[in-house]
């Protein structure tokens, strides 16, 4: 059994994929990029502010689903250069405080709009907090 995750407070997919799917106690996270959910539009920011932007939009289909960041067992980060990786870790363990997930991280030549950052996150929660 699979459960669409949609919330407003995380930006609409931009393509056909869901925010999220839960199926029984674990969420998987579709690839997060640095959308501002209300206007639709990319973060013009540096890096830091989009990998901020990523993370919350992350963290609200977290709570969407009824989880938190102390559930996600697993993320992949998409970098388009590598030599942001300090930068984006520096934001990435302010959400991430006590045992963080595992991580893998990637340089890309490309990310959807030219972001210059994505993340990707799995969950698990117990059956009880459905």
């Amino acid at each position: 059994m699979k459960k669409i995750i949609s919330t407003s407070k995380a930006p609409a997919a931009i393509g056909p994929y869901s925010q999220a799917i839960r199926s029984g106690n674990l969420l998987f996270i579709s690839g997060q990029i640095p959308i501002d959910p209300e206007s639709g539009e990319l973060i013009k920011g540096d890096v830091e502010e989009q990998a901020e932007r990523v993370l919350k939009n992350v963290k609200a289909i977290l709570e969407a689903a009824g989880m938190g960041l102390e559930d996600v067992v697993k993320t992949t980060l998409y970098l388009k250069n590598l030599g942001n990786f300090e930068k984006v870790n520096n934001i990435y363990k302010r959400y991430f405080v006590s045992s963080p997930p595992a991580r893998s991280t990637v340089e890309v030549s490309r990310l959807p709009k030219d972001a210059e950052v994505e993340i990707e996150a799995i969950a698990i929660a117990p059956f009880e907090r459905d």
